[in-house]
């Protein structure tokens, strides 16, 4: 079986979109189909029943154009019954709403006209006529494929009703029918198009052209013709070209396209450019394609081909998280399945009822065509497509990727939430957390000999010192250190104006002065590890000094976030890490962590998420998409930390949250309980709507008119209640 991902020209409805899954899932060789009304589409085939230019022409003979076929660079042509489609919208994309308008104009008219005795009822039947050509000419074109390729979908019924109608000489009701229903059909198009304008717009933000830098000179050259180690120049108030690294420059960067964020960061050129990938890079080093540089000029090294941006991977992502359905949408998807045959054989019979009952045959055909128009499923088909494709596009427009139906509504059921600890709840490197001197020691003196000897390691630990000590330190001199020896499995040596300086464990202070180390020092230190701190003792001469201590820090949202997610009702919250059992018992005490578990294995974070899914059942697993695959690929719901950049998060999480901030959690929580309640409310009022409608045709209480107002009004009600996700705020 192979993946193939097709772009189409944009699909206007989603019962276009059932009517081509369809008819590709009929196709040999060709199963999984999922289409989304922006046009993509996601199938597998197994190479030995069925070719990819097959599938391509299958949906040529449909009247879709392909733009593109993932893994072919050039476009496919597009075929003559599309461009004839395309000639048909000659009043622009709303034609069809135009040509609704004009169709209840002439209905009106004709309306009026039939109350007036002094006028014949000839021309209030050419008006109501010339509204049902208008309100039924899109509808036929429609009906009129569907029925060439042998299928009879809910275009073809409804001209049907109209047609019945006429023949029963009741054209105020046959334009009527038309008229409602090709207004449906375009408001239908109209609402949802505003949700796909808002990931569209996603398209619009990277500029077409860039400033190349190239031996001292600047040239405007398209974005596409950028290539990895380009430096380009972007100016002031300007839009970013490319993923990349700051070399020369800073200035506020505007990132709230990409990851949400409300406040501009600043960014500073990377010390050591030269070596970096883009995943690598610290957050003021690295930019981003589309984002909007501020007030000062930015030199830029480019790390990503315009193809392959972070802005243009969210765009792919996010249209491809259309096409995956969720479960109550697979759901809805089999009740229509035997629903609409229910309905077709219900509507026959009742055609036959003049047979049983003291009716006419037009009374009998009336009575059906109702029925008809009552018992159609459109409300239904659109009520869960309609609020997936708002909760996404919100989401998108907030920094959060959510990858389709399933996650969105799965997220809202969460029962727990596991986090990694590195990098999620914590920032991910090492602080300088604590400085304490021993005796009369300066707390400065003891910074400075600190400072000193560890600006010669290269430890990781070591660049925490540095950096925490020179900020405390402000603009104190610091002395120069040199022969400087790494002391394997104890500490480091180096000399200090003359004097030998050790920083270290215990093992290496009694080891140099022979001695226990002072029962003052030995607390103190154990106090900082049981919270969870490198503690290292510095001594200068054989002369303690005082303790110097360093610690991967909690996320300053953590807190607060986690304290939203309690109130929101999720208690329980498991952090999974490899540290030690007192180290995550020492930041859970702090961040109100529900579960802490230490000393974990890849393998054993898996094990911990499978017990937690057999005890719990939906559980997330919230990491860096990158060592947390395995565990995030276990849980109900994946959720990738400062995805933005990395192809890795992306590619693995459910959902990615784009900034590296745990303060969207809630705010996806949220969206995602909305938009099941959302759901909820939809399929409530479309099958309300048809439990209320059948049985008043069947029973003949109400005529075609009313139901049409009813079944059309409850397909509109439905895409504008799902488009109250586009609002949604926490």
């Amino acid at each position: 079986m192979k993946t193939l991902r097709i772009q189409l020209n944009e699909i206007k409805h989603a019962r276009k979109v059932r009517r081509l899954e369809h008819i590709l899932t009929k196709r040999k060789g060709i199963s999984e189909v999922s289409v989304s009304t922006s046009g993509i589409v996601q199938l597998k085939w197994d190479v030995d029943q069925t070719s990819q230019d097959e599938i391509i022409k299958s949906i040529q003979e449909v009247g879709y154009a392909i733009q593109k076929v993932k893994g072919t660079p050039e476009d496919v042509k597009t075929d003559d019954d599309h461009q004839m489609s395309s000639r048909l919208l000659f009043l622009g994309e709303n034609t069809e709403l135009y040509f609704a308008v004009i169709s209840g104009i002439f209905w009106l008219l004709g309306l009026i006209i039939s109350f007036i005795p002094q006028i014949a009822d000839l021309v209030a039947t050419i008006l109501f006529i010339v509204g049902a050509l208008f309100g039924g000419f899109f509808t036929f074109i429609t009906a009129g494929k569907d029925v060439l390729r042998g299928k009879f979908e809910i275009d073809f019924l409804m001209l049907f009703a109209a047609v019945g109608a006429a023949l029963l000489e009741k054209w105020g009701e046959a334009a009527l029918l038309l008229f409602l229903f090709s207004l449906g059909h375009a408001l239908e198009h109209y609402a949802m198009n505003r949700a796909r304008k808002s990931i569209a717009a996603l398209s619009k933000l990277a500029p077409p052209v860039a400033l190349l830098k190239h031996e001292g000179t600047l040239t405007e050259v398209p974005i596409e013709q950028l290539k990895i180690g380009d430096i380009i120049v972007v100016k002031p108030n300007s839009k970013i070209a490319a993923d990349g690294v700051v070399i020369e420059g800073t200035s506020p960067v505007d990132q709230a396209s990409i990851t949400g964020e409300s406040m501009p960061v600043d960014k500073r050129p990377c010390p050591d450019w030269q070596d970096k990938t883009i995943d690598a890079l610290l957050p003021e080093y690295r930019v981003f394609a589309g984002t909007i540089n501020g007030s000062g000029v930015l030199e830029i090294k480019v790390l990503k081909h315009a193809k392959d941006s972070t802005l243009s991977r969210l765009i792919t992502l996010v249209k491809e998280a259309e096409t995956q359905k969720s479960p109550t949408q697979h759901l809805t998807d089999k009740f229509e399945k035997y629903y609409v045959p229910l309905v077709l054989v219900l509507v026959i019979l009742l055609m036959f009822a003049f047979l049983v009952l003291d009716e006419t045959f037009q009374q009998s055909f009336y009575r059906a065509m109702s029925v008809l128009i009552a018992a159609s499923p459109c409300a239904l088909a659109i009520s869960t497509p309609s609020a997936v494709l708002a909760g996404i596009a919100r989401a998108a427009r907030q920094g959060v990727l959510i990858k389709g139906g399933r996650p969105l509504e799965d997220l809202g059921g969460l029962k727990a939430i596991a986090f990694d600890k590195t990098g999620t709840l914590t920032q991910g490197r090492p602080m300088l957390t604590s400085v304490i001197p021993f005796g009369a020691v300066q707390k400065t003196h003891l910074l400075k000999t600190a400072v000193a000897v560890e600006a010669l390691s290269d430890h990781p630990l070591a660049a925490a010192i540095v950096d925490g000590g020179t900020k405390e330190l402000n603009d104190v001199p610091i002395p120069k250190a040199i022969n400087l020896k790494a002391l394997t499995a104890r500490g480091v040596q180096a000399e200090v104006d003359g004097t030998t300086v050790h920083i270290g464990n215990r093992r290496l202070f009694e080891e140099w002065t022979g001695e226990k180390v002072p029962q003052e020092i030995n607390e103190k230190m154990a106090a900082l590890e049981s919270r969870g701190q490198t503690a290292m003792i510095v001594g200068q001469n054989k002369r303690y000094l005082g303790i110097i201590a360093v610690m991967d820090v909690a996320r300053k949202e953590a807190r607060a976030t986690l304290a939203t997610l309690k109130d929101m009702g999720i208690k329980r919250m498991v952090m999974l890490t490899g540290d030690h059992q007192k180290v995550a018992d020492a930041i859970a005490d702090d961040l109100g962590i529900t579960d802490p578990m230490g000393s974990l294995l890849p393998e054993d974070k898996v094990h911990a998420i499978e017990a937690l899914k057999k005890q719990l059942g939906n559980v997330a697993m919230v990491g860096d998409g990158v060592n947390d695959a395995p565990a995030m690929a276990k849980s109900t719901v994946g959720i990738a930390m400062g995805a933005a950049g990395s192809d890795v998060a992306l590619e693995t999480a459910d959902i990615a949250l784009m900034a590296d901030k745990l303060d969207n959690l809630p705010f996806v929580i949220g969206l995602s309980r909305k938009a099941k309640q959302i759901i909820q409310q939809n399929l409530t009022i479309s099958l309300g709507m048809v439990a209320i409608l059948v049985p008043l045709t069947i029973i003949g209480s109400i005529a075609i008119g009313p139901a049409v107002v009813g079944h059309e009004g409850s397909t509109l009600l439905v895409v504008l209640n799902a488009l109250r996700l586009l609002k949604y705020e926490v």
